[in-house]
């Protein structure tokens, strides 16, 4: 797993800006066919990433790709833990946004494409202008300026961490845009098998997610995830989404409507 932001905050502001009015389809096929123009390896941890510059002749903007895609019988953890059927791969990040454009979180995520590059197909993502990441406010004690639009977002990211269990969620991985909107980034570790979610951190639930988890279906699922995501694992999303819906039907039934959806 890496963390695409461990550059400066110097550096990292003078990613060039894109035009505000393109569409998450422009973006994605600007990515898929611009040309890379230039490469710099960033970043910590040992999935290498890259920052690749990109030009089509008129517009030119950075992007971050990653290949890693790692498949071991069992990985041993620096902090003593272990985990069998261990997998962390690129095409995670891929499925991460499909999933999230599904659901109604697609512009919580940088728009990201499968490539090719140098021979290696990889995972490449928008390049997002960074205020800072969520470990750095955490560090500095920077208060956001709208305490409620920033819980808002921080459930969505809750839950859809819980969705597609990624066990490696970390302040790093979460990107804060100059006007303080979330960015998540990096599902290297996410979609294990397991049907499990951590209840403590569903207390609320933007009510159109709740709407898009309820109404998602494996068909949908498998239309926007594959080849990115096995059957198993597909099946193990739906298992998590149940186990979110029902979790914040209880919240509801006990504390009411207005309490726990906004």
């Amino acid at each position: 797993m890496t963390i695409i932001v461990g550059l400066t905050l110097v550096t990292i502001l003078q990613a060039p800006t894109a035009p505000s009015s393109l569409t998450p389809e422009a973006i994605a096929a600007f990515l898929s066919n611009a040309k890379i123009v230039h490469a710099k390896a960033v970043g910590k941890g040992v999935t290498s990433p890259w920052r690749l510059t990109l030009s089509d002749g008129t517009l030119t903007h950075d992007a971050a790709f990653q290949s890693v895609d790692e498949h071991k019988p069992m990985e041993r953890f620096a902090s003593g833990g272990t985990e069998l059927n261990f997998i962390d791969s690129w095409r995670y990040n891929v499925a991460a946004y499909r999933l999230a454009g599904l659901v109604g979180l697609g512009d919580m995520m940088p728009v990201t494409v499968e490539r090719r590059w140098r021979g290696t197909l990889g995972a490449l993502s928008w390049w997002v202008e960074t205020k800072m990441d969520e470990e750095a406010r955490l560090k500095q004690k920077i208060e956001p300026p709208d305490r409620e639009a920033w819980s808002r977002q921080m459930y969505r990211l809750r839950v859809f961490t819980q969705l597609v269990d990624d066990t490696d969620r970390n302040l790093g991985n979460v990107l804060i845009t100059p006007d303080w909107e979330v960015r998540m980034i990096d599902f290297t570790r996410a979609f294990r098998l397991w049907a499990r979610i951590k209840e403590e951190d569903l207390g609320r639930c933007d009510r159109r997610l709740f709407e898009r988890l309820q109404s998602l279906s494996m068909d949908e699922l498998a239309r926007a995830t594959d080849p990115y995501l096995t059957r198993d694992e597909m099946k193990a999303v739906l298992a998590r989404r149940d186990l979110i819906v029902a979790h914040v039907k209880r919240l509801v039934a006990e504390r009411g409507e207005q309490q726990i959806l906004y």
